[in-house]
């Protein structure tokens, strides 16, 4: 029995969810500050670049109305890196994908998701993860707040031309 039959195909276990927090995280956080965030890490471990960084393009699907059948929508760029961390434990592979070309961005994900992966983790999620979430959900705050400042309310109000029709000059045709 594999996975897709005990949760389904749309459903995640707590690791699955807790693997899609931390990377979505990571692909949206600022490249400057996961390199902020890397140069402060005290006790860097040895990191190698098993894969890329490198960009490349993937197919983006939709849905009919967001539940019915796929189709291609187009191509995204996206970068890509997969590291592996030694010296810190046990060896942690890591691997991030990062919309557009970013390969730098990418590389610096994939080291902290390596980082997850051993144990750092509670480190990371305390350091790194919990106070990218927070920054990423006031910057998302502001811009909803920005767009709902902008909002205007249209209503329509029907035309009744029960009333004489006036001409050019503004004076009764009849």
């Amino acid at each position: 029995m594999d996975r897709h039959d005990e949760t389904g195909p749309d459903e995640a276990g707590p690791d699955e969810t807790a693997r899609r927090r931390t990377a979505r995280v990571l692909a949206n956080a600022a490249e400057a500050d996961l390199a902020a965030l890397w140069q402060a890490w005290p006790n860097q471990p040895e990191i190698e670049f098993v894969r890329g960084p490198e960009s490349g393009l993937v197919m983006a699907q939709g849905r009919i109305g967001g539940t019915g059948d796929r189709f291609n929508v187009g191509e995204a760029t996206v970068s890509r890196a997969t590291v592996v961390a030694r010296g810190l434990g046990a060896e942690t592979v890591g691997t991030a994908y990062v919309l557009g070309s970013h390969p730098e961005h990418a590389g610096l994900a994939a080291i902290f998701d390596a980082l997850l992966a051993g144990d750092a983790r509670q480190r990371v999620l305390d350091e790194v993860i919990v106070p990218l979430e927070h920054a990423q959900a006031q910057r998302d705050a502001r811009s909803r707040a920005d767009a709902r400042s902008t909002v205007v309310d249209f209503f329509t109000v029907a035309r009744e031309n029960s009333g004489p029709d006036f001409g050019v000059d503004g004076e009764d045709d009849e």
